[in-house]
This record gives C-alpha cells, sequence and structure tokens, in this order.
C-alpha cells in the first residue's frame, strides 16, 4: 500500500501500464510501416529544431503516433523550461 502511494505521489506508472503503452506503440508503427530507426531520427530531428528557440526537458519528452480508424496523428510531447532569447543583429 505504501509503494502504491509513492508511486502516486512520483508519478511513476505501474510497468504494466508502461508495457501496454509500448505495444499499442509498437502495434501502431507496424500499420504505418514506420521502423524504430526512422522515429528515433525524427524525434532527434524535433528535439534539434525545438531546441533553437526553448530549452527543454530532454528526459520527459514523448513521441507517440497515434492512430484512428482512418487517420494518423504524431504527437511529441516535452515540458517547455524556458523560451531561448536570441540576441538581435
Amino acid at each position: 500500500m505504501l509503494n502504491t502511494l509513492i508511486r502516486k505521489l512520483s508519478g511513476h506508472e505501474p510497468s504494466k501500464v508502461t508495457a501496454k503503452k509500448r505495444l499499442q506503440f509498437a502495434l501502431v508503427c507496424d500499420k504505418l510501416e514506420v521502423n524504430d530507426e526512422t522515429l528515433n531520427c525524427l524525434q532527434n530531428d524535433i528535439v534539434e529544431v525545438i531546441s533553437k528557440y526553448f530549452e527543454i526537458d530532454q528526459t520527459s519528452l514523448e513521441l507517440k503516433v497515434k492512430r484512428d480508424d482512418d487517420t494518423s496523428a504524431l504527437v511529441f510531447n516535452t515540458p517547455i523550461l524556458c523560451v531561448r532569447r536570441r540576441s538581435r543583429v
């Protein structure tokens, strides 16, 4: 019971929830014919571009492919720590 309370307060998901999300992600990627290497490259490119404008928490970022009956969506979620200020030339 104490472990459950600590997990809820710390925001950690049970391993079965994490495993379910990974399986769903793998199934969607299989349907879209997108491999892990392509998704990793895509995630790296997105992080590189976003990092030019924002400081982000790279340890908490999440890339998902969501699929409905007739559409697919790429969802990239990351906490923004602050806006990067660029000096004007």
